[in-house]
């Protein structure tokens, strides 16, 4: 999930330039503030031009991912009615798929999720996450990391649905997995929940490829949430082909790498302290040299398409499989109109297939996460 921010297009237009031909009327998706309470009569459900299945889920081509939305990577804190206006306009725009988890905040993204889709709760598909030890209470981190164990799943579950202002979550992920407790343990507790109509469909973010089959095995999953993008090709490995080995959906997060694939970050871009990106090393000066080939190709690609280079990373990732939904994230409206609109792009067969030669020709410099972080993905549950 990218949060993107206002720059200069390397190009010389802004997002704003790019978008605003035949968007004049786009103005009328911004919900005025007035528009917050939730005893609005709900609006019609909006026309999705384009729908893709995750498994038997249904869901928009793009999603929207709303990690930013309670605070930057930047660090601001951005202005809350804002961010349930974005929300809102997304889906007048036809994004009906959601994701947020427990962790974000911890508790305020769902806050703001819930709060958000209350008008078309209906017509909407919501994901969450758990699996981090975080106090259901207080929000305060506890000890330990992570905690999958299957009471302390339900009690996660019952604070989302709380906040989420809804009595089921569409699609929940274990968030990462956790080393102590087998994912047969984890996939009992989902099902007992699903069956008190609770969940509806789950998944995994980030897992070990041993853990998908067993999951899988023990309660059918609906998808497997990894980041991905031009720059993150790991899944390409093992994830992604076993996803369509087993029929599970693939859901994208970071699409658009914090940025780096909007051409708006170049070789001379640094980080303040307290960004993500200042301690993650594919964004340190010596590797944001070297990725920029990346990013030149995008644009190239990007003025050959007459689009934005944000929407040719996200029409790229929509051209790799037709059950792969990417959730990129904004905290600027007309970065999700942007966004939105990536689905329209199209590549043909000579176009893709010479786009993803020059893709896989550059290697990308850097670890895509703090290596802390990173320790984190690609675990293996224990056998029970």
């Amino acid at each position: 999930m990218d949060n993107n921010t206002g720059k200069k297009e390397q190009t010389g237009l802004t997002r704003r330039d790019l978008i605003k031909n035949g968007l004049l009327l786009a103005g009328a998706a911004v919900i005025p503030l007035g528009y917050i309470s939730a005893a609005v009569t709900p609006p019609p459900k909006p026309k999705v031009a384009s729908l893709r299945k995750l498994g038997s889920l249904e869901v928009s081509a793009m999603g929207m991912g709303v990690q930013n939305m309670h605070r930057k990577y930047t660090t601001e804190v951005p202005y809350r009615p804002e961010m349930i206006n974005i929300i809102r306009a997304a889906y007048d725009r036809g994004i009906t798929f959601f994701d947020t988890a427990e962790a974000y905040g911890p508790f305020e993204n769902e806050r703001i999720l819930g709060d958000a889709i209350q008008p078309f709760r209906n017509n909407v598909v919501i994901t969450s996450k758990f699996g981090f030890a975080i106090d259901p209470v207080t929000g305060q981190r506890q000890p330990g990391g992570l905690n999958s164990n299957p009471e302390h799943i339900k009690l996660a579950v019952e604070g989302s649905l709380k906040r989420l202002k809804t009595d089921r979550i569409d699609l929940l992920y274990q968030h990462r997995v956790d080393p102590k407790v087998p994912i047969e343990d984890v996939a009992g507790a989902i099902k007992e929940l699903m069956q008190q109509g609770k969940v509806l469909h789950w998944g995994l973010s980030e897992p070990g490829i041993q853990t998908i089959r067993r999951a899988h095995a023990a309660l059918p999953l609906t998808a497997i949430q990894n980041e991905y993008s031009m720059a993150t090709r790991d899944p390409e490995r093992q994830v992604i082909p076993l996803c369509e080995e087993l029929g599970i959906g693939f859901v994208p997060w970071f699409p658009l790498d914090c940025q780096l694939l909007t051409g708006w970050i170049d070789a001379n871009t640094r980080f303040a302290p307290g960004d993500f990106r200042a301690g993650t090393p594919r964004f340190s000066p010596e590797s944001l040299a070297h990725n920029m080939q990346l990013v030149e190709l995008i644009k190239t690609w990007a003025q050959r398409k007459q689009v934005a280079p944000a929407q040719i990373a996200l029409a790229w990732l929509l051209a790799q499989k037709p059950w792969i939904v990417p959730i990129p994230g904004t905290t600027v409206m007309d970065h999700m109109i942007e966004n939105s609109g990536a689905a329209a792009v199209q590549f043909t067969s000579a176009e893709i297939n010479e786009l993803d030669s020059a893709v896989r020709a550059i290697e990308v410099k850097g670890l895509r996460l703090p290596q802390g972080v990173l320790n984190m993905s690609g675990v293996e549950s224990p056998m029970k």
